[in-house]
C-alpha cells in the first residue's frame, strides 16, 4: 500500500484525489497527532493556514480549517502568501503547525497539502506516518468552548516582507529586475519587498485569476522571462513558481541562471563575509559537475544529499549547515528560513549583484555547466541497481574513461520500476553515448 504523503505533502488532482473530505479528514488526524502536546499541557493548540491563488484552494482550505477548528485548534489563516512564509510565520507565532494548501509548479486542476511541524519545519516521516494512521481514527469532537476559533491573519503578509527585509546584507538600488510571480502566491508580496529593497520592478505572472497559476510563466516557462528581460533591458530576471518556495533566474541576455549557479553566487558570497557555516555547502546528487569544481576552486566543500528539499533540509540539520539547495531552484538559507524560500534566495541572489557591482552573467560564470543527459529505463528492477556486478563494471569502465571530464549517476526510482541513467561530459554527444551504453546495460541485466 502506498504512503498518502509524498516527498512533498499530499497532492493530486483537486476533487478527484484531492477532496473536500479527504481535506476535512487529514486536518482531524493532524489535529490529533500534532495538537497532542498542547493539549497535554492544557492549552488549545494553533496552527497557522495559507494557500495559493488556485480557484481550489478555497474549498480544500474551507475544509482544512473547518476540520482543524473541530477539533478544537485555533486556526490563523493567513490567505494567499507564498508556502515559505506560512513556514516563517508558524515559527514566529509559535504556532503549534501549519498547513499550507498548494500543488506548487502543478498546473491549476491540480492541489495539495502541507503540513509544517511547529518552528515552521517539515514533517519526518514517522509524523506523516501517524497522521495517515490517524485518519482511521474517530476524529476529536468537542464542544461549545472547546471548539476552536477561525481568525485572519490580517497583518501575515507585513511580518514576513519585514522578515525577508531585515535579512538583506546589501540593498537593491539601482538595479531593473523583471519578476514573474507565475500568477501565483508571490504576487502580491514579492513586487513589494524587491521594491521596498531598492530595486526598480517590472512585474509578470502577477495576474492569478485561480486557473492561470504556472499556465506559461513562472519558473518552469522561463522563455516568458528571457523575453521580457531583454525587452525591458533589465539587468536580471527573477522567476518563482506557483507557491514561490524556489527561485530560478536569467541574466541581462536571458540566458538561464540555474539553482546550481544561484547557490554557488550565494556560497561564495556568504564565505567572503563569514556566514557559510564550515565554509560547506548542501546539493543533491544530481548537481553539476560543474557546480563541485567551482566550489573547489573557491575553497568550499560540498556535501551530497538526495534528491528533494527535505534530504537537504535533514542534512542541514544534521550538519549544523547554513546554505544548501537544488538545481531547480529550491535554496535553503537556515539562518532565516526553514524550507525552500523564492523571494528570500532572490532578494541575496541581487544583493550581491548590488553589493559586487558585477553582473549576474558574470557572477554565473564562476560555474562552468557540463552537458547532461537523463534516461528513464522503464520495466527493470530497480532494486537491482547496486548489486549487478556486470552493471557495476560497465559503469567503472565509462567512469574511467571520462576521468575528470564527467561523471555517472544510476538512481532507482522510489516508486516505480524505473532506473535513471544521469551521464555528465564534456560535450553533449560524449554525454548522450555513455548515457545510451548503460541504458542499455541497465535493460540487459536488469529486465523483469
Amino acid at each position: 500500500m502506498s504512503r498518502l504523503f509524498g516527498t512533498d505533502g499530499v497532492r493530486g488532482l483537486a476533487n478527484r484525489d484531492v477532496t473536500p473530505q479527504s481535506a476535512l479528514s487529514l486536518a482531524q488526524a493532524a489535529a490529533r497527532v500534532l495538537g497532542e502536546g498542547p493539549r497535554r499541557a492544557g492549552r488549545r493548540p494553533t496552527a497557522v493556514l495559507a494557500r495559493d491563488p488556485r480557484l481550489s484552494g478555497e474549498f480544500i482550505g474551507a475544509a482544512v480549517a473547518a476540520g482543524l477548528a473541530g477539533s478544537g485548534v485555533d486556526v490563523f489563516d493567513a490567505g494567499v502568501i507564498p508556502t515559505p512564509a506560512l513556514a516563517y510565520l508558524v515559527a514566529s507565532l509559535e504556532a503549534d503547525f501549519g498547513v499550507m494548501i498548494s500543488a506548487s509548479h502543478n498546473p491549476a486542476p491540480d492541489n495539495g497539502i502541507k503540513i509544517f511541524a511547529e518552528g515552521g519545519t517539515k514533517l519526518p516521516d514517522e509524523t506523516e506516518d501517524r497522521i495517515e494512521a490517524a485518519m482511521a481514527e474517530q476524529p476529536l469532537a468537542p464542544i461549545g468552548a472547546d471548539v476552536g476559533r477561525i481568525s485572519r491573519f490580517a497583518d501575515a503578509e507585513d511580518r514576513y516582507v519585514l522578515h525577508l527585509l531585515g535579512s538583506l546584507p546589501h540593498r537593491l538600488d539601482g538595479l531593473t529586475i523583471v519578476l514573474d510571480c507565475a500568477n501565483g502566491a508571490a504576487a502580491g508580496v514579492s513586487p513589494q519587498v524587491f521594491t521596498d529593497a531598492g530595486a526598480k520592478v517590472i512585474v509578470i505572472g502577477n495576474d492569478p485569476d485561480g486557473l492561470n497559476i504556472n499556465d506559461g510563466v513562472g519558473s518552469t516557462h522561463l522563455d516568458t522571462l528571457a523575453r521580457a528581460v531583454v525587452h525591458h533591458g533589465a539587468d536580471a530576471g527573477i522567476a518563482h513558481d506557483g507557491d514561490a518556495d524556489r527561485c530560478l533566474a536569467v541574466d541581462a541576455d536571458g540566458r538561464i541562471v540555474d539553482g546550481d549557479q544561484i547557490m554557488a553566487i550565494l556560497a561564495v558570497a556568504m564565505k567572503d563575509r563569514g556566514v557559510l557555516k564550515d565554509d560547506t555547502l548542501v546539493a543533491t546528487v544530481m548537481s553539476n559537475l560543474g557546480l563541485h569544481r567551482a566550489m573547489h576552486a573557491a575553497g568550499i566543500r560540498v556535501l551530497e544529499a538526495n534528491v528533494g528539499d527535505r534530504y537537504v533540509l535533514e542534512t542541514l540539520g544534521a550538519e549544523g549547515l547554513s546554505l544548501g539547495g537544488e538545481q531547480s531552484g529550491h535554496v535553503i538559507m537556515s539562518a532565516h528560513a526553514t524550507t525552500g524560500d523564492g523571494l528570500l534566495t532572490g532578494l541575496h541572489l541581487m544583493a550581491e549583484v548590488a553589493r559586487s557591482g558585477r553582473t549576474l552573467a558574470d557572477l554565473a560564470s564562476a560555474v562552468t555547466i557540463y552537458p547532461q543527459v537523463l534516461l528513464n529505463v522503464r520495466e527493470v528492477d530497480r532494486d537491482r541497481v547496486r548489486s549487478d556486478t556486470h552493471l557495476a563494471q560497465a559503469i567503472a569502465a565509462e567512469e574511467s574513461a571520462l576521468g575528470d571530464t564527467g561523471r555517472v549517476l544510476l538512481r532507482p526510482s522510489g516508486t516505480e520500476p524505473v532506473v535513471r541513467v544521469m551521464v555528465e561530459a564534456a560535450d553533449q554527444m560524449t554525454a548522450q553515448a555513455v548515457a545510451s551504453r548503460l541504458a542499455g546495460v541497465v535493460r540487459e541485466r536488469l529486465a523483469l
